[in-house]
């Protein structure tokens, strides 16, 4: 700065100020926005069997009502996250909770399979946008209690799922699917009721040059938690970065006078440059190894995740014995409801898992182990079991898969710099998209079509590739302080 004073990072004000009543008040809003997720999700499982019923579609009919959601979010994922490291963090999920409220609601009136549709992949398309809420979240996080708050971010993903289980349980039997489509919208709306408490990301403010507006909000955040900031200057990782460069060498400035500055303006505009500036600067030689690495388990995080819900619901009404479709909708009154909701509950225990190890063993080995568990619970289903025990395998598999779950989404916006990194973790929540659209294919299609045993052994191998690639990412992230550019970020990876 020049003026001799002291300078300080948002990191370093975070630290200073604790995790206090400000925090608790983001968590609570951005919790409810992984709630209203984990709810659309969930719903999927029941509401596919009831509309096949009511409509006479054919199963082929009846996964595209769970695929096309993910098509949406497909889309979403990539999109918000653009516009949020562009536009901020506030307006990407404003957007998103718009659609998904509006589109959620109206999916309950549909008239025809047709409009059900449409309005499905709608509400997939603002669903993407969790990642947004995910990263803003972290962005107010002291480095030291990341990884544990996060987790607690994570149990509201699971109060989602535990929530949905229950409204179908008591909804489906009496209204129906149009009214549990309806009430599953309520959470997101609420996000549009107390939109206008929440703040911007002080990080993505500095980062944009706006450092008025931070200092601003992280005195907000020091009234609440009762602290202080730091005395001095607030300044981002790229001003510290520029300014280390131009004093290692006079002489080296001079003779290349923009030579140091190059490689950082270009991260600090790569956002404002658009979609595919952002994409390449993913895909660059500092981060490519990260980023296709995190596609991979994305994609094999979400393939197993859904495919194991569906899979509670398939393999526990009588389709493991290959019932005919002909006594399929005798069975409709029993549509698992009670094992969907018992299932959910192991995702508390996975929760409880995440919490004990993330901060202790590190992500990395926190997320492989729980991967190959997830491996030895599945292995027996590869012939048919009984109810009890299939349940139980499933219940297993299905802590070790929300451990991972919440392990990846705790570790994905901390590889990434804050120029690109609701980008890079709406493009990698893309690709678990993708996993999620073929997984209803596998869970549904091969299940009834009598191969179990396929099906099974498809998930084993998506679930252990998965954990091989975790133990190949180039660097555990556990206490690192969050980055603001590519540099910066491949600096801190030797700490």
């Amino acid at each position: 700065m020049g003026d001799g004073s002291p300078e300080y990072t948002v990191d370093e004000a975070l630290v200073a100020m604790g995790f206090g009543k400000f925090q608790i008040l983001v968590l609570a809003y951005a919790g409810m926005g992984w709630v209203s997720e984990a709810m659309e999700m969930m719903l999927l499982s029941f509401v596919g069997p009831a509309v096949q019923s009511a409509w006479g579609l054919s199963s082929q009919q009846e996964s595209f009502i769970t695929s096309v959601v993910f098509a949406g979010m497909l889309v979403g994922a990539y999109s918000w996250g653009i516009v949020s490291d562009k536009h901020g963090r506030r307006k990407g999920f404003l957007i998103t909770a718009t659609i998904t409220s509006g589109a959620g609601f109206l999916s309950a009136l549909s008239p025809n399979y047709t409009s059900l549709i449409l309005l499905r992949c709608l509400v997939g398309v603002g669903l993407g946008g969790g990642p947004v809420l995910s990263s803003w979240f972290l962005e107010f996080i002291p480095a030291p209690n990341r990884g544990t708050w996060m987790v607690v971010f994570s149990a509201f993903w699971t109060l989602g799922t535990i929530l949905e289980a229950s409204l179908a349980w008591f909804v489906m039997p009496t209204l129906g699917w149009r009214w549990l489509l309806g009430l599953s919208s309520l959470p997101s709306s609420l996000l549009l009721v107390f939109y206008w408490l929440a703040p911007e990301s002080p990080r993505y403010l500095c980062l944009k040059g706006r450092t008025t507006e931070a200092i601003n909000i992280l005195e907000r955040v020091a009234r609440l938690n009762g602290t202080k900031l730091p005395s001095g200057n607030l300044v981002s990782d790229l001003k510290i970065e520029l300014s280390e460069k131009s004093t290692l060498s006079e002489d080296a400035r001079l003779i290349s006078p923009t030579e140091n500055e190059d490689t950082s303006s270009k991260e600090m505009d790569s956002s404002d440059m658009g979609g595919i500036s952002s994409l390449s600067m993913l895909l660059s030689p500092k981060l490519v190894r990260s980023t296709l690495l995190l596609w991979v388990v994305f994609f094999g995080n979400a393939f197993s995740y859904y495919g194991l819900v569906l899979l509670t619901t398939e393999l526990t009404n009588g389709h493991s014995k290959c019932t005919p479709d002909t006594l399929r909708s005798d069975k409709l009154q029993d549509t698992g409801y009670r094992d969907v909701f018992i299932a959910s509950f192991a995702e508390l225990p996975g929760l409880l898992i995440s919490a004990a190890t993330v901060d202790r063993l590190g992500r990395k080995l926190s997320m492989s182990a729980m991967f190959f568990l997830c491996c030895i619970f599945l292995l027996p289903l590869v012939i048919q079991q009984s109810q009890g025990l299939t349940t139980s395998l499933l219940f297993g598999a299905r802590i070790c898969i929300t451990a991972t779950f919440t392990i990846v989404y705790i570790y994905a916006p901390e590889i990434y710099p804050t120029s690109v990194r609701t980008t890079g973790v709406g493009v990698a929540s893309a690709m678990g998209r993708i996993g999620g659209m073929i997984c209803p294919l596998v869970a549904v299609g091969l299940v009834h079509g009598c191969h179990q045993t396929a099906s099974i052994l498809l998930f084993e191998i998506v679930i252990f590739l998965s954990g091989v690639c975790v133990l190949l990412f180039p660097f555990e992230t556990k206490g690192r302080e969050l980055s603001d550019t590519v540099s910066s970020n491949s600096n801190n990876q030797g700490q």
